[in-house]
């Protein structure tokens, strides 16, 4: 009988040890459990890091856009800020055309009028020691002895006529190196050629740098209210 009891205290002695020690290793695991529960449950570093934020709030393209757009300088005009050069007279010139010839002597300024259809009326007119010289011709056939023209001459040089269209008629009144002045008797409508009424315009022709200019206002070949010069 207490033979027995050794062996079953023995038995209970092992089975209690054994219980205790699974509880123990049941106990354990249950702590492992619980404590990879709360670590799964903590936050992790990189989900608080505020990433997308920084990016947003960056400044980029529309300053720099602005910038360049507002400090763009306006194109300057150079052709709008150019002034015009100023005549070297404001007078109105003549209206002939500058041509080319040659005619030192009087009698070569004769033969150019001739070439041209008119006839020298005075050639004493003509100073070959003048810079500008000047000739008078009338149209070579005038029956009445109009139609007449001031042929002007740089050096020999012929450079034109005082007008385009003739005159009734046209006078030397004086003259000097580089001055020519002339007169023009004016007509009013219904005035016969030989007894003009409105008068004489006197013009004076000057020349400047190679230049022949008129001083004044050349009257107009023909006019229907006021005076002209035929």
């Amino acid at each position: 009988m207490r033979a027995m009891t050794k062996r079953n205290l023995t038995t209970i002695c092992v089975a209690l040890a054994l219980g205790a020690t699974t509880g123990a290793a049941l106990a354990g695991c249950g702590g492992s459990q619980t404590k990879t529960v709360s670590v799964a449950n903590s936050p992790e570093i990189t989900s608080s890091t505020p990433t997308a934020t920084t990016a947003t709030t960056t400044p980029s393209t529309t300053t720099t856009a602005t910038t360049t757009t507002s400090t763009t300088p306006a194109p300057t005009s150079t052709a709008g800020g150019t002034a015009a050069p100023g005549a070297a007279h404001t007078a109105p010139e003549p209206e002939f055309a500058q041509q080319e010839s040659h005619a030192e002597g009087v009698s070569e300024a004769v033969a150019l009028l001739e070439a041209r259809g008119y006839t020298a009326n005075e050639t004493s007119q003509y100073h070959p020691g003048q810079t500008l010289r000047v000739l008078v011709g009338t149209k070579t056939g005038s029956s009445d002895g109009y139609d007449q023209q001031a042929f002007f001459f740089v050096g020999g040089r012929y450079i034109g006529t005082d007008t385009k269209e003739p005159s009734a008629s046209v006078k030397v009144i004086a003259q000097s190196d580089t001055e020519v002045t002339l007169g023009y008797p004016l007509y009013r409508k219904g005035d016969p050629l030989a007894n003009p009424s409105g008068g004489q315009a006197v013009v004076r022709f000057q020349l400047n740098n190679g230049k022949l200019t008129a001083l004044g206002p050349i009257p107009p070949a023909n006019s229907a209210t006021g005076t002209s010069r035929y």
